[in-house]
């Protein structure tokens, strides 16, 4: 769904781009669905930055900038992005753990074309097992991706649609998997997307987001993320 939007917004199916919003949405801090986070230390270290966690940022925020830059088909130019734990035991302290990792973040971005973009991911996220979504607004149409544990899912209102606000689901086909993707690339030559410069690009955009953080502030982002 997410590669078939990605060539819809290139496409200009949906006009230029001005404003993305996307989230991933976690429960088990409010859930026992992957099991106790307190009892269990798989989850207990993503929780402490003592062992090593950056929290949910550092968990989930490559997927979710990824979901958006790549999805938007933009780079990211400027980002501003809060962090924040709450409390979860007494002391905010199990044992050897202390839990002070970030449970939710908010970001917002400026991507390269100008458009905005609005992103934010948290543990706490009560209803929502495990949740992205993507939603990209053009001056002619938008797209929206879901991707659950029931599978993915792409919705459009482009076109005459536009004038009454009416979402259509759309057949997303057959995406090939990374296994087939990588094979035809080496048999091909040809480099697909997304890159490791992409790849690098955003975790210099998740670098930025814990400063901004601490100085309050937006940051500027390396623009050629491609």
């Amino acid at each position: 769904a997410l590669q078939k939007a990605r060539q819809m917004v290139q496409a200009g199916e949906i006009g230029t781009v001005r404003h993305v919003e996307a989230s991933y949405l976690q429960s088990w801090l409010v859930s026992k669905f992957w099991g106790d986070w307190r009892t269990d230390p798989k989850w207990l270290w993503r929780l402490s930055r003592g062992h090593g966690s950056n929290g949910v940022l550092g968990d989930v925020g490559i997927h979710i900038l990824d979901f958006a830059s790549y999805g938007a088909a933009l780079d990211i130019d400027h980002v501003f992005c809060r962090l924040r734990a709450f409390d979860k035991a007494p002391g905010n302290r199990i044992g050897e753990y202390q839990l002070d990792a970030n449970d939710s973040f908010a970001m917002t971005l400026d991507f390269s074309n100008g458009a905005f973009g609005v992103v934010h991911a948290s543990r706490w996220a009560t209803g929502h097992i495990n949740e992205l979504r993507l939603r990209i607004h053009g001056d002619k149409g938008a797209v929206e991706v879901v991707h659950n544990l029931d599978g993915s899912m792409l919705r459009a209102c482009i076109g005459g649609d536009v004038e009454n606000a009416k979402w259509e689901e759309l057949d997303a086909g057959t995406v090939p998997t990374n296994y087939q993707r990588f094979v035809e690339a080496v048999k091909s030559g040809v480099q697909i997307e997304p890159t490791f410069r992409h790849a690098a690009g955003l975790q210099k955009v998740l670098d930025l987001a814990v400063v901004s953080d601490e100085k309050r502030a937006e940051l500027r982002a390396k623009a050629d993320t491609q």
